[in-house]
């Protein structure tokens, strides 16, 4: 698998990355060890966990749940050093975690201090900030953005104390790098400058939603990461299922994400529906499938991307690995902006 650098860390990393939140809900811990080994054996060393995990639905006694299960496969296999290893302190959006507690320099370090011992390691690779206290636009809240209840200064202020705290913790060898989750151009301007003035570490990545159903991140942002260096990490690349085709026709899979709570997270409209019809005859047109074409799609952008796959099945996971060696043709990238075109935004 060919290999990347995460912003200007110069942390080398798989280009895909393999995401682990139904580890400990819809998968066992012997699924998800299973999962790493595999990844491994592929050459995908990247992956990405939080400590609110798992998710479908997030519940008080699970939360932590899937940090313990990597934590149990670094003790089995004294193989720590093999993993990239993202996390992520949940902030004002985890009700279960630290009472939903904003990000500050002292939740911060409580947070890291729990996700070390449940990850049975002394270091995290890549530690990310899962919300922005002021609030986000993600998860289908644009609808009804607004931010002109944000206390600027206060957040600036805040961001400084934060970064403060993640220097420290740099130079103490307990993180190598951070980064964002759910943040906009501003937010991570912000950040960035709040680094430079303080000699902080520089935000190295964002975590936001991605994919050919959910390019928010096309203008702004994107102009941003190219130019600032930030690399995308593409969660749901495949629009929680969607863009398997597996929904396709009304159909509800036994087990499948869409038939536990939360479903998935505000993505199933009918205009969605069309949009995925579109992309699978694209697929279907030039002998591709649909999923792999949705995450090779991913790794062609102008902006560093790294997709985050997450898989229930081993099967399932041999396809996303598969993607990483699909080229995909100039006849197939213009059909997909076409698409595009046609069903922009479609939840």
């Amino acid at each position: 698998m060919n290999r990347t650098t995460l912003g200007r860390t110069g942390i080398e990393v798989s280009t895909l990355c393999l995401g682990s939140m139904t580890w400990g809900s819809q998968n066992t811990e012997a699924e998800g060890h299973a999962q790493i080994d595999l990844a491994l054996d592929h050459g995908c060393d990247f992956i990405d966990t939080a400590e609110m995990y798992p998710v479908s639905p997030v519940r008080a006694e699970t939360v932590g749940g899937t940090e313990r299960i990597i934590g149990t496969w670094n003790a089995r296999t004294g193989r720590r050093s093999d993993l990239v290893i993202a996390t992520k302190v949940t902030g004002l959006n985890g009700q279960f975690v630290r009472e939903g507690q904003p990000v500050t320099a002292k939740t911060l370090r409580a947070a890291l201090e729990g996700s070390l011992q449940r990850l049975q390691t002394d270091y995290i690779d890549l530690y990310q900030l899962h919300w922005p206290n002021r609030g986000s636009f993600h998860f289908r809240q644009i609808w009804a953005f607004d931010p002109s209840g944000q206390d600027a200064t206060a957040e600036i202020e805040n961001m400084h104390g934060v970064m403060a705290a993640l220097k420290d913790l740099v130079a103490e060898g307990k993180i190598r790098a951070w980064g964002l989750s759910n943040e906009s151009t501003w937010g991570t301007m912000q950040w960035l400058a709040a680094a430079a003035e303080t000699g902080g570490p520089r935000v190295a990545s964002i975590q936001n939603e991605y994919s050919l159903l959910c390019r928010q991140f096309d203008s702004d942002l994107g102009e941003m990461a190219l130019h600032e260096n930030v690399s995308l990490l593409a969660f749901s690349p495949l629009a929680t299922g969607l863009l398997t085709g597996k929904y396709r026709g009304g159909a509800r899979p036994e087990g499948s994400r869409s038939t536990r709570p939360g479903g998935l997270g505000g993505r199933e409209t009918p205009r969605a529906a069309q949009a995925v019809e579109a992309y699978a005859a694209i697929a279907e047109e030039h002998g591709l499938n649909l999923a792999q074409m949705a995450i090779a799609w991913c790794l062609t952008r102008p902006f560093q991307t790294i997709p985050i796959f997450g898989a229930t099945s081993i099967d399932q996971l041999q396809i996303a690995l598969g993607a990483v060696d699909l080229r995909l043709d100039d006849d197939v990238m213009a059909a997909i902006a076409a698409a595009h075109k046609a069903h922009p935004m479609p939840y």
